[in-house]
């Protein structure tokens, strides 16, 4: 009988190991890029930055925990082509970029 006992409960572990290990590949870290066009020290793109990561935690993503942010800063030309670049060099899950609209002052 202790035998039959042994079986079954190897039996049942080997059944649910694999419904486990699915579970466990949900919470794998996600890569996601994102590039702003502003100075990194702007105050307009550290508002849209940190908007960003409120709104991705309100969807349940957690920097450090499921998911990663990488952040590009780029003002000009040369700066933009490097960074965007050097993004899409790190391959991803998902890219995001995000651009400051600028509005032209009118004197009345």
């Amino acid at each position: 009988m202790k035998r039959r006992a042994f079986i079954a409960l190897i039996g049942g572990a080997a059944v649910a190991w694999p419904r486990a290990a699915r579970a466990q590949q949900t919470d794998r870290v996600r890569r996601i890029g994102l590039f702003m066009n502003l100075a990194a020290d702007d105050p307009e793109g550290q508002a849209r930055n940190t908007a960003f990561v409120q709104a991705l935690q309100q969807l349940g993503w957690t920097e450090g925990r499921n998911a990663r942010i990488d952040t590009r800063w780029g003002t000009d030309a040369g700066s933009t082509r490097k960074y965007a670049a050097e993004l899409v060099a790190l391959a991803p899950t998902s890219s995001w970029p995000l651009r400051a609209q600028r509005r032209a002052r009118c004197n009345r």
